[in-house]
């Protein structure tokens, strides 16, 4: 039977990258976006709406003339905040519960929930991570964390009572087409237009959009009902980015590293300058644990059910640069 894509977030940056691949190969699109977005993704049916509102989500449920109905669930908010935001609680948690109910309600043929790697509880330094299906609020760190293995928990539970849901952890999503401020999409920037003079110690785990993307769309058809799938690339130090960046772009080359107690110390006032300032901050005590965290990722079960691949992040740092000089951001 034909089937017919639900993606929620549609307008965000993973999101709107699912949407447009999924209309490149000639599938059928619903995408639920929040009223007033700016960034509506082409050629898609579009479905104005908020997963914190139940109500008004369900024509995207309906009136599916025959098809089979696959759910994939994006919306979310990142946040690297360190103190407690309801909003991010509201989206990620009951926006979560609010798509899944739906999704029992309306019987549909599968829902791909796209989680984390931060829900994860993690292990120690030097041990590789790989997937679990023991997820709590109580096992992992920070308020994002938090938020995502509530939700990871309330979706393999209704796998468990019959739903056709898997799960998908992607790491530290970068690459062109992110109409926001994700995090390497805001140190490319800031590193372009001069305003960042010292870099900090740590790395992560730095996946391409587009290979998250191409997995998640592969689970549709091969994720097992109850399995959880990591989709990460590799650990790089912030370092090694910088400097790719430098070798990219010919721009003047980060020397200055700023020691872990510096940034540690500083962290909360940048939070507040960023706050006055109205943007998303580059750097928070949360941020900095995270980059100090142990990001040793496995993504071989993905690999080896899902077929998934990764690029070289040098090429995800180059079409980045060049999609922000295409938007004029920089």
């Amino acid at each position: 039977m034909e089937k017919l894509y639900l993606v929620t977030g549609a307008a965000g940056h993973l999101g709107s990258v699912i949407t447009q691949q999924l209309i490149k190969t000639g599938k059928y699109v619903r995408a639920l976006v929040l009223p007033n977005e700016k960034h509506i993704p082409e050629l898609a049916d579009i479905h104005f709406g908020d997963v914190c509102d139940k109500e008004s989500m369900k024509p995207c449920f309906e009136n599916l003339n025959g098809r089979d109905l696959v759910v994939i669930h994006c919306a979310g908010i990142v946040s690297i905040a360190s103190k407690f935001n309801q909003a991010v609680f509201d989206v990620n948690v009951t926006g979560t519960k609010n798509i899944v109910d739906l999704c029992r309600e309306y019987n549909v043929s599968k829902l791909i929930y796209v989680s984390s790697v931060h829900a994860i509880p993690e292990k120690p330094n030097g041990i590789t991570i790989t997937e679990t299906t023991e997820f709590s609020p109580d096992h992992v760190v920070g308020l994002y964390a938090k938020t995502k293995a509530e939700a990871t928990a309330y979706v393999l539970a209704a796998a468990g009572q019959g739903l056709n849901a898997c799960v998908v952890h992607p790491s530290g999503i970068t690459g062109p087409y992110d109409h926001g401020r994700g995090h390497i999409t805001t140190l490319v920037i800031d590193y372009y237009n001069r305003r960042l003079t010292s870099g900090v110690n740590g790395g992560y785990d730095f996946v391409d959009v587009r290979d998250v993307a191409d997995g998640i769309i592969t689970a549709c058809d091969k994720g097992r009902q109850g399995e959880c799938y990591i989709l990460s690339n590799q650990f790089f130090k912030v370092s090694e980015i910088l400097t790719m960046l430098h070798e990219i772009t010919g721009k003047r080359k980060i020397k200055n590293y700023l020691p872990l107690w510096f940034v540690k110390g500083t962290a909360p006032m940048a939070e507040l300058y960023y706050k006055i300032l109205k943007q998303p901050p580059l750097f928070t005590s949360y941020s900095i644990y995270t980059l100090n965290s142990n990001a040793l990722f496995s993504h071989q079960k993905a690999t080896t059910e899902l077929g998934y691949t990764t690029r070289d992040i040098k090429e995800t740092l180059n079409d980045t640069v060049t999609w922000l000089k295409e938007n004029g951001r920089i």
